[in-house]
């Protein structure tokens, strides 16, 4: 009698392992898809933003060198339109960042420092643990002292 409910039980215990280990399973894989799907959210804001800004500095720089090259010409002095080049560089920039592949490059530098130089992504101190954290939250507590003795 005892050895049958023992292996029912086993059994039983096998599929609640086999149904928690699923469970996670699923679990993480959502929590991977929600993760992904907000750096992408997060990304097309970022595109969206640097559009909305190439918008607005386009026409600023329009009017900015309109009328800084009007302004040459008619007061006969050429050191006004020297502004025009580092504003055309930034309008240039922001071009790249909103319409062309600065996304991709940047993307490629950082695949290349992932695999080549690694060394340069480690925290200090090394990644958090649970000791260490834990450590840190007893050295705040104004209570520790009164719990470790």
């Amino acid at each position: 009698m005892g050895f049958l409910l023992s292996k029912c039980m086993d059994a039983n215990f096998k599929k609640q392992q086999e149904f928690m280990l699923h469970n996670g399973r699923l679990q993480m894989e959502r929590q991977m898809l929600m993760q992904n799907q907000m750096r992408e959210r997060q990304m097309a804001m970022q595109v969206a933003w640097s559009r909305e800004f190439v918008k607005y500095f386009g026409t600023f720089y329009t009017v900015t060198t309109v009328g800084l090259t009007l302004g040459a010409l008619k007061r006969k002095k050429p050191f006004l339109l020297a502004p025009i080049i580092p504003l055309s560089f930034i309008l240039a920039y922001q071009v790249d960042s909103a319409y062309g592949t600065l996304i991709y490059r940047m993307r490629g530098e950082a695949e290349s420092i992932m695999t080549s130089e690694h060394d340069r992504l480690d925290l200090p101190h090394g990644t958090p643990n649970f000791e260490s954290i834990e450590k840190a939250r007893r050295a705040k507590s104004s209570l520790a002292s009164f719990l470790e003795k």
